[in-house]
C-alpha cells in the first residue's frame, strides 16, 4: 500500500503534530506501507530521508515559523506521488487541498486527521479575531465533510466536530508515542541541574509550545502560591518573553527555568527527573505530552477540559483553571509521588503499534468502500 501524508506542519518545526505524524509514519513503514510526506519547503533545511516531497513556500506576513505553501509540484515530484492508494491529510490548508484534489482526480480515498483546534490560534492572524475564528470553523467543517473519514484523538473532539456540523464518519484514534522509551527514562542530577533544581527542591515540569493558546501563565500564577517549588518550562515560542516578564512580576523568576527546546532524545530523562507534570492548556485536541508524562509514571495535574479528561481518566488530577486550585493539586501530586498505574494506562492506549493497527484498519475500510 502507498499512502501520501499531506501536511502544512512538518520538520524543521518540532511540535506535537510533527511528532504524531512521524510516529504514525514509522509505525506504517514498519508494517510495510510506503509513506510519502508532502510538506512545505523551508529555506536552509534538507531532509535526511528520501520519502519527503517539498512544496514551494513563502514566508507568512506575521512572525511565525510556519510557511505559506504554493500549490505546485514539478514533473519529477508529481511522478513521485504516482500510485498513491490513500491520501491522508494532516492539515486543511493548502497542502490539505492539494491532497484532496489528488484524491478526487485519482479516485482514491481521503482521510483527514484533526490535529488542531484552528480557532484557538486565531490571535496569530493579522485580522479581526472573531472573523478569523469563524473562518477557521468553516474551513474545518468544509474540509472534514470532504473526507471519506475523519480521525480525532479524543471523544471530546468527536463531539466538537459534530457540533461544528461535520457529517463525515469520525474515528477516535489517540495519537501515539514511543511508550517504552518514555517509561525507560532515568532520574539524573545533571538533568535536574539543567532544569534549575540542583539543590534537591521539588520540581514541577511544563512541556509546551510557548504560545498564548497554551495558557502557561496559569502554571506561573500557581507557582506564586507554592514557595518551596521550582518550575521548569521546556519549549519555545513567541510568548516566551511575556512569560518571563510575568514570572518577574510575580516574584517567582528565581524559581523558574526556561529550558528552551531540548533534544527529543533527552525528554524521557527530563520527565524522569522531575516530581510532577503540569498541563495548563485547555485548547489541545489531545496533548501528546500528557501521554508522555503518563508513560514516565509522573503524577499529572491538568487544567480541566474535555480532552484532558478523555486522556487522563482517573490517572491524573483535573482542576479548574484557577491558580489556587492548580497549586493545591500540584502540592498533593508531589506528596503522592510517582504512579505506576499511569504507566500501565499509557501502554494500554498510546503505543505506536495500537495506533498503526487501527489506522491500517481504517485505510482498508475506506478502500473497500471506494471499491464498492
Amino acid at each position: 500500500m502507498r499512502v501520501g501524508f499531506f501536511t502544512e506542519c512538518y520538520r524543521p518545526i518540532v511540535n506535537g503534530v510533527v511528532v504524531s505524524i512521524d510516529a504514525l509514519r514509522d509505525g506504517l513503514c514498519a508494517r510495510g506501507v510506503d509513506v510519502t510526506t508532502i510538506a512545505p519547503h523551508f529555506p536552509h533545511f534538507t531532509d535526511a530521508e528520501n520519502g519527503v516531497v517539498r512544496v514551494p513556500s513563502l514566508p507568512l506576513p506575521t512572525p511565525t515559523e510556519y510557511r505559506l505553501c504554493v500549490p505546485y509540484l514539478n514533473a519529477g515530484d508529481r511522478g513521485r506521488l504516482r500510485g498513491i492508494d490513500v491520501v491522508h491529510a494532516h492539515s486543511p490548508f493548502v497542502t490539505g487541498w492539494m491532497g484532496a484534489s489528488y484524491a478526487r482526480r485519482h479516485r482514491v480515498p481521503l482521510v483527514f486527521t484533526y490535529h488542531t483546534r484552528l480557532d484557538a490560534y486565531a490571535h496569530y492572524a493579522p485580522f479581526d479575531r472573531a472573523t478569523t475564528e469563524r473562518a477557521m470553523v468553516e474551513l474545518t467543517r468544509r474540509y472534514a465533510n470532504f473526507a471519506d473519514t475523519v480521525i480525532v484523538p479524543t471523544r471530546a473532539m468527536d463531539r466538537r466536530l459534530r457540533e461544528l456540523g461535520v457529517r463525515a464518519p469520525i474515528a477516535i484514534v489517540p495519537s501515539a508515542i514511543d511508550v517504552e522509551r518514555f517509561a525507560r527514562g532515568e532520574r539524573s542530577a545533571h538533568v535536574r541541574d539543567r532544569l534549575g533544581a540542583a539543590d534537591g527542591a521539588p520540581l514541577a515540569l511544563v512541556v509546551s509550545r510557548l504560545g498564548v493558546e497554551k495558557n502557561v501563565e496559569l502554571a506561573l500564577d500557581a507557582l506564586a502560591h507554592l514557595p518551596g517549588l521550582r518550575l521548569a518550562i521546556v519549549g519555545e515560542g513567541p510568548h516566551r518573553d511575556a512569560l518571563a516578564h510575568r514570572a518577574a512580576r510575580l516574584g517567582v523568576a528565581g524559581r523558574v527555568r526556561f529550558a528552551g527546546a531540548l533534544p527529543r532524545e533527552l525528554l524521557p530523562d527530563v520527565y524522569a527527573s522531575v516530581d510532577a507534570f503540569v498541563f495548563p492548556s485547555t485548547t489541545d485536541t489531545q496533548g501528546l505530552v500528557l501521554a508522555e508524562a503518563l508513560a514516565a509514571g509522573l503524577p499529572v495535574v491538568a487544567a480541566d477540559s474535555e480532552a484532558s479528561r478523555d486522556v487522563l481518566g482517573d490517572a491524573g488530577r483535573l482542576v479548574a483553571p484557577d491558580p489556587v486550585a492548580l497549586a493545591g493539586a500540584i502540592g498533593d501530586a508531589i506528596a503522592a509521588g510517582r504512579d505506576q498505574s499511569a504507566v500501565h494506562l499509557a501502554f494500554s492506549r498510546f503505543t505506536v503499534e495500537m495506533q498503526t493497527r487501527r489506522i491500517l484498519e481504517l485505510y482498508q475500510e475506506v478502500l473497500a468502500a471506494r471499491a464498492a
